[in-house]
């Protein structure tokens, strides 16, 4: 947060429109003054994702996450502060020039730098090789086999990496990439691990090079694929583990998929990068794959902040089949339904699209069946139901697959839809997923879906400051009143908590009238202090009618509270043993002054502490030590 400056961020934000930038992620739709969706952060089926566009903010009554245009770009695309305005920089022209900060977040931010340079500048050459070089003719001839031409190479910054390693060994040096740079991002590696003076190799040799990039388009790894057979190596292989890299959350070719994703309501997973090209080349943009990889469950919950429904394309042997059923468990716990196409001879998308061509198989995904369809049809064509042994069989199977499901509703519909399939009782079945469904509860670590998604827990907050808080960020009239009772504010941080949260927006004092400045203002709390106030629905809410009675009202509330604990100290020090005679007067004294004090905050603060600010009294029928006195 340090690095870039206060106006830079207060800037963005203003050049921001947050519905027009969460529209670019997930469909909204406008309800009344406010837009509303469905909420990408947990699986729900009725709306409770709210965008208020007059204070150019989110929130979400059903997880509680809310915040600003900033936030939801953190939390969609799992980025730190700093990252999140960059990118939002980016959308918006402005370019950030960042301030002096601590050497260890330079440090960490050039480490950073340097490997997202390394990936983008090598892909860059790879790519000119390809392109150019004559020894690469062979890569060039396998692309044309493919039916792929230069365009499509350099759309995808298709690759090749030389035999003779030095060719880029030489290219790094020339560069300024040291050799550990070279091994951080997984392009080279060294001889031997225990001798670092024995020399680097580069990982891949005489290989096809896909670029590997994030959900926002960074080269991030790399995929390479063989083009001599070699029996020693795989016909792939991936950037290993990397501190940019994880095989196990990210989706190939999801920064270009996402949008079409939304458009088309699915997402096609493919089994690898040739495959979703060869859809996307042909217009099928909604395709994606993992990285030679399972499907995890990593997978899944990236994938559900775009899509409730899937459509899988494996390949039709065993073990296609088999990954189908995996990466229908890990989809069907985050609440995404499945449908899978099998096409026909078992070709691939790629293969199937050059004899066929995109609208035979734009066909084949119309026509994709429900996953237990698919089951039960193999299971069909595999003789396993002709005997009633194997029918029990399948039926267990298809129980732990159902267990899995969280969408109640649709589990239910489909056990009735799966036990007339298998003509077996429905109730039988039933009570099959039900002892599955005990059985296969997921271990404490096993699932992060089962795991707080924010382990920062929010500062505890008095809920009657919250809402001065949120006064004084809606409304300047009560932040001026507020700020002129900040001494008798601060005298009740001994007994409420959450003032001192309230005398830092009193200190501030951003401008309520300017979201941005608002924004960016929350933007430069701690992270508990932000999430105490945007985690609150009131988060959502504007300015009351009658901003300076609420703030009347509710310091009548506090005064009686911190009275009233003030007076429960003083009786509970009056109760110690052996207390001196002087020390008992003095605290006597006191609790008179609290009863006359109390007396003049008036019952009604007391009792009527959790009434909504349109049930308290008008500011004439009140006492208290924070009425003013109204000019005529």
């Amino acid at each position: 947060m340090a690095q870039i400056p206060h106006d830079t961020i207060k800037q963005v934000l203003a050049a921001t429109d947050i519905v027009e930038l969460i529209s670019s992620y997930i469909e909204v739709k406008r309800a009344g003054s406010a837009f509303k969706a469905l909420c990408p952060f947990h699986h729900e089926k009725s709306p409770s994702f709210n965008i208020t566009p007059a204070r150019q903010t989110f929130h979400c009554f059903g997880c509680g996450k809310g915040g600003d245009a900033i936030a939801f770009v953190r939390e969609h695309e799992n980025l730190p502060f700093s990252d999140a305005v960059r990118k939002l920089a980016g959308r918006a022209g402005i370019t950030i020039v960042e301030e002096q900060s601590t050497p260890e977040a330079d440090q960490a931010r050039r480490v950073r730098g340097r490997l997202l340079d390394v990936h983008r500048e090598a892909a860059e050459f790879m790519h000119t090789l390809l392109m150019r070089s004559p020894d690469a003719q062979h890569a060039r001839d396998y692309l044309k086999s493919r039916g792929f031409g230069a365009e499509m190479a350099k759309r995808w910054t298709v690759g090749w990496m030389p035999e003779n390693q030095e060719v880029f060994l030489t290219w790094a040096r020339a560069k300024k990439f040291t050799g550990r740079e070279l091994v951080n991002a997984g392009l080279a590696a060294q001889r031997d691990e225990n001798n670092p003076r024995s020399g680097l190799y580069v990982r891949f040799r005489d290989r096809l090079m896909f670029s590997i990039r994030n959900e926002i388009g960074d080269v991030i790894g790399f995929s390479g694929r063989q083009l001599r057979e070699d029996k020693r190596s795989g016909k792939y292989v991936n950037s290993p583990e990397t501190a940019l890299f994880r095989k196990s959350n990210i989706l190939f070719a999801l920064d270009r998929a996402k949008k079409p994703i939304l458009k088309e309501k699915c997402a096609l997973i493919c089994e690898g990068q040739i495959d979703v090209i060869a859809c996307h080349e042909a217009g099928i943009e909604h395709a994606i794959a993992g990285q030679g990889t399972a499907f995890t469950n990593q997978h899944a919950r990236l994938l559900r902040r775009y899509t409730k429904a899937v459509i899988l394309c494996y390949d039709g042997d065993s073990a296609g089949f088999e990954a189908t059923e995996k990466a229908f468990r890990e989809l069907a716990i985050e609440g995404i339904s499945v449908r899978v196409v099998e096409l026909l001879g078992g070709a691939d998308p790629d293969s199937f699209l050059k004899e066929h061509g995109a609208e035979a198989f734009r066909e084949q995904l119309n026509n994709a069946r429900d996953f237990f369809d698919f089951k039960l049809d193999r299971a069909t064509r595999d003789g396993r139901l002709s005997t009633a042994n194997g029918r029990a069989t399948v039926a267990n199977e298809c129980a732990g697959l159902l267990a899995v499901m969280t969408d109640h509703i649709t589990r239910d519909s489909q056990i009735n839809h799966v036990a007339t399939r298998l003509q077996t009782g429905a109730s039988g079945l039933r009570e099959a997923v039900s002892k599955a469904s005990k059985q296969t509860k997921p271990k404490s670590n096993d699932r992060e879906t089962h795991k707080p998604e924010v382990s920062i827990e929010p500062t505890s907050v008095d809920g009657t400051v919250r809402y001065l808080c949120h006064l004084a960020l809606v409304s300047p009239e009560a932040q001026h009143l507020l700020a002129e009772q900040f001494e008798v504010l601060h005298e009740s941080g001994e007994f409420i908590e959450g003032i001192p949260l309230l005398e830092i927006i009193l200190g501030v004092r951003p401008d309520p009238a300017d979201p941005a400045a608002v924004n960016a203002f929350l933007g430069s709390l701690s992270e508990p202090d932000r999430l105490a106030l945007t985690r609150d629905p009131m988060f959502a809410e504007t300015a009351p009618e009658n901003a300076i009675s609420a703030v009347e009202t509710s310091l009548c509330q506090l005064s009686a509270r911190t009275l009233m604990k003030r007076d429960a100290k003083v009786k509970a020090a009056l109760s110690t043993p052996g207390l001196e005679p002087t020390r008992m007067i003095q605290l006597l004294e006191e609790a008179k002054e609290i009863r006359e004090l109390l007396k003049g905050v008036g019952q009604r603060s007391v009792f009527e502490d959790e009434l909504a600010p349109s049930t308290r009294r008008p500011p004439e029928q009140r006492k208290g030590p924070f009425r003013r006195e109204r000019k005529p």
